[in-house]
């Protein structure tokens, strides 16, 4: 009996499976007339950001005041006040129009009022900072309290119970003892600073999520659609699924992949996850093994280029740097991500014998790329502009508009392409729209090629009868979807906008980098009674410490609420600490950012190992602690590359001395900490063998060619028995019969 090959599920089963394991994707179901009304928003939204990004964006406050008013009051229409709301039938009737309670209602249209207030009193916003009106109280009161209730829903309690931690921080300082003590500050004040400046909610992270976060969480649902996740698969599927564990390496092949178009480890995991966990299980890994594999993957989806996650574009404004430079940077610590769960899936999978897919379970390589090579079209485009220097919402447009061109004109038959001459020709008034300058008319030239690509498509498609991969109300959907998803980030960015605005009010973040500051320095004073000058200064044993302090305290705020606010939390109050130890900005930045990733798979809360766990039939907690046994490259990377910054690639002093002898300790350092961890390389491993691996491992991990050396030096006993062993037995040590 044949097995089919791994398919990817359509639309309405990954959005199912989203919204089973993803709280942020579990909407409430709705009745007409609020039905179509939150469609058409939704379409709405996506269309303001999709014109801006290729159009011209508006001015910074009235950009950012329109997509959190509409993001707001789509998140009180689409999201429950609790789950007993959510899981009951809609009814349509004068307390609950369209199946949403009136009180909802009224909280979005007093949030979005709210919103909308500052751009309408714009003008006059200098000479109302530092004296609002009782106006601007009342209508920052409303925002400030809706704005929390709107992240509880899509996000749970912990993000806005961190806001009114810091809240209560302003403006109860004196009541604070030591150095956190401050003069405090009234409510008329934080709503001043919070409601009135660039300091707070209207901040850094509402406009990086307005101007760039939103866009590529659009592209990554349209390239979806049209199927470039499975041309991902198909490719990832035929590079590895014939060999040992096959299914399991598909699964970090194809999530690495997938983390090109999307910065979701959840969304990576149910992806991918529904096709790969059960075809692990197939073959003999354990259930706990196969979800812990694909959690594990899914959250390099945040760290891998070109997309990343939404922290990585606040990168380019906290530091003010290119965006190709956070891609560069982002390239090697990616790789040995995947590098190291790749090699333990290889040692689990020898050690237990574990087969690969068959033939029959294979995708035809050679039909897929013929029937899906368009899909890669928005793909190429979308890097080639971002590494041109251009910005990343042009990019953005340029790779959206490329999906609805190829999803509406090629076709999943034959060579993938019906008709040459009008993908060329849309393509071409794409370029035109995106790179061309018409001096005085340039807006409404522009428009009007947009116009002709539209009529254009429309008309040829009906009287060609072309019959693409997407229809129009395909196209549509994905517009709402991709508005859906970016609908709790957008709440977040807003909150955690209170956290800074709270950060600069009161300088607490100095404070905190002088605690951390004076802490490392007593925990180091205490290890140099254990390690020697001789192996790392008082400086370097200091630095170490912070950075554990820091790694620790990323993890636990990333436990409840997610990535992008964690960055931007730990930005504010703890990469200065690293930088005033002589951290390289760039270098403290991707610190934070990596282990506020990592919180994904840390248990008690690892989202992403939930996930695929619910998928899995697996215990949660079993899954998400083999999850970050599997992630531990992830966990030593970053700090390697604080101490090494030229594995960042871009990194201020890199040397190519230095690259090649980091990378290559890490390529061997990495391999041998899988290889402890599964107790195998060649044969079993005795137990001595296994802990003289781990300290071989860390050794060849840690920067520098002399810890290289002697970590080198101390496997080689152990290789030297195993490769005996492995001679003795023919080859076959640990192999599938």
């Amino acid at each position: 009996m044949n097995t089919p090959a791994i398919t990817l599920p359509d639309e309405r089963q990954l959005q199912e499976l989203e919204e089973k394991f993803d709280p942020e994707m579990r909407f409430r179901p709705t009745v007409p007339p609020a039905t179509l009304l939150v469609k058409w928003m939704l379409i709405a939204l996506s269309c303001f950001h999709y014109y801006t990004a290729g159009f011209g964006l508006l001015q910074e406050i009235t950009h950012r005041s329109v997509h959190l008013a509409f993001v707001l009051i789509m998140i009180f229409l689409v999201f429950a006040g609790s789950k007993k709301v959510a899981a009951s039938a809609p009814r349509n009737s004068w307390w609950t129009p369209g199946g949403v309670p009136l009180t909802d209602w009224l909280l979005g249209l007093c949030c979005a009022a709210s919103v909308l207030y500052i751009p309408y009193v714009f003008d006059d916003i200098a000479f109302r900072v530092g004296n609002p009106s009782q106006w601007d109280v009342l209508f920052g009161t409303i925002l400030f309290l809706t704005l929390l209730e709107a992240t509880r829903r899509c996000m749970g309690w912990p993000l806005p119970l961190i806001a009114i931690g810091f809240t209560a921080y302003a403006m109860l300082g004196p009541v604070f003892p030591g150095l956190l003590q401050h003069a405090g500050a009234s409510w008329s004040q934080m709503i001043n600073h919070q409601y009135l400046t660039s300091q707070g909610i209207y901040g850094i992270a509402v406009g990086v999520v307005a101007t760039y976060v939103f866009h590529f969480v659009l592209f990554g649902v349209l390239a979806t659609r049209v199927g470039l996740g499975q041309l991902f698969l198909d490719l990832a599927a035929s590079i590895a699924g014939r060999y040992a564990g096959g299914p399991a390496k598909v699964s970090v092949f194809g999530s690495a992949m997938f983390g090109m178009l999307s910065g979701s480890s959840v969304a990576n995991a149910v992806t991918v996850g529904s096709l790969t966990i059960p075809a692990m299980i197939r073959v003999g890994y354990q259930r706990h093994f196969a979800a812990a594999v694909e959690a594990a993957s899914s959250t390099g989806g945040q760290i891998t280029p070109p997309v990343l996650g939404a922290a990585a574009f606040l990168m380019i404004e906290f530091l003010n740097v290119p965006y190709q430079t956070i891609i560069a940077a982002s390239v090697v610590p990616a790789f040995m991500h995947f590098f190291g769960v790749f090699m333990q899936v290889h040692f689990e999978a020898k050690r237990y014998g574990l087969r690969g897919l068959s033939a029959d379970e294979m995708p035809k390589l050679k039909a897929s790329l013929k029937m899906r090579w368009p899909t890669l079209i928005p793909l190429l485009l979308l890097i080639s502009i971002l590494t041109s220097g251009r910005t990343p919402y042009l990019a953005a447009f340029v790779g959206i508009s490329s999906c609805a061109i190829v999803g509406l004109s090629t076709a999943t038959q034959g060579n993938g392409v019906k008709n040459w001459a009008m993908l060329l020709g849309l393509h071409g008034l794409l370029l035109a729209i995106a790179f061309g300058d018409y001096g005085e008319h340039n807006a409404q030239i522009k428009l009007a090629l947009f116009a002709l690509a539209v009529l254009t498509e429309i008309t040829v498609s009906r009287l060609a009868g072309i019959r693409g991969r997407l229809n129009h109300a395909a196209l549509i959907e994905a517009f709402e979807t991709g508005a859906k998803y970016a609908l709790a980030v957008g709440a977040a960015a807003a909150t955690v906008g209170i956290v800074i605005g709270v950060v600069t009010l009161t300088g607490v973040g100095f404070k905190i980098s002088f605690i951390i500051t004076s802490a490392a320095q007593s925990m180091a004073g205490g290890l140099a009674w254990v390690i020697p000058a001789a192996l790392a200064s008082t400086q370097s044993m200091t630095l170490l410490c912070a950075l554990a302090m820091t790694a620790i305290v990323c993890v636990l705020m990333g436990c409840g609420i997610p990535t992008t606010a964690t960055y931007i939390i730990m930005v504010s109050v703890a990469a200065p600490t690293l930088v005033q130890l002589g951290v390289e900005p760039l270098v403290a930045h991707f610190f934070v950012f990596y282990y506020g990733v990592l919180a994904d798979i840390t248990p008690p809360v690892a989202l992403a190992a939930y996930a695929a766990a619910g998928m899995a039939g697996s215990d949660p907690f079993k899954t998400g602690n083999t999850a970050f046994r599997l992630g531990m490259a992830k966990a030593l990377v970053p700090f390697v590359f604080v101490f090494s910054p030229s594995l960042l690639l871009v990194a201020k002093g890199f040397t190519w001395y230095d690259f090649v002898v980091t990378f290559t300790g890490c390529v061997l350092g990495i391999t041998m900490l899988a290889a402890a961890l599964s107790r195998y390389f060649l044969v079993e491993m005795k137990r001595w063998e296994q802990y003289l691996c781990f300290v071989a491992a860390i050794l060849l991990i840690a920067p520098g060619l002399t810890p290289t050396l002697i970590g080198a030096a101390l496997a080689i006993p152990m290789l030297l028995r195993h490769l005996r062993a492995w001679r003795a037995t023919g080859g076959q040590a640990g192999a599938a019969a």
